[in-house]
């Protein structure tokens, strides 16, 4: 059975290149716009892995990944922040949220995908 992947990212350039590496490697994708349209999929459904852009409209990565680390049904699920940002203050804010890992972009799909097969076994 694929793993589902939800994307959170208010960039739909990005969105579409997530989707469409992480489809052609295997996994099943979801897609949100902001941190607050990713929520609404975490209703219980399985989902295995979040990744979230940090600077988003309304709802950011952070905040996001507070949220999800709220709900029981997703506490323990790896999220990787991609994001522009390479602040050290940014990446211990995101860890001390929650946050699995971190991807700066541009990223490379081939490290992008190694990084994700390490998070979703």
């Amino acid at each position: 059975m694929a793993k589902t992947i939800l994307i959170a990212d208010d960039s739909d350039s990005i969105r579409k290149l997530l989707e469409a590496t992480l489809q052609s490697a295997g996994y099943d994708v979801l897609t949100s716009v902001d941190g607050e349209d990713a929520l609404r999929h975490l209703t219980g459904q399985s989902i295995d892995l979040l990744i979230t852009d940090l600077n988003m409209p309304g709802m950011d990565g952070i905040a996001l990944v507070r949220e999800v680390r709220k709900k029981e049904s997703y506490e323990s699920m790896p999220i990787l922040l991609l994001t522009t940002e390479s602040r050290a203050e940014k990446k211990e804010e995101a860890k001390v949220a929650g946050a699995t890992g971190w991807v700066v972009k541009p990223f490379v799909q081939s490290k992008l995908l190694a990084v994700i097969q390490k998070l979703i076994r």
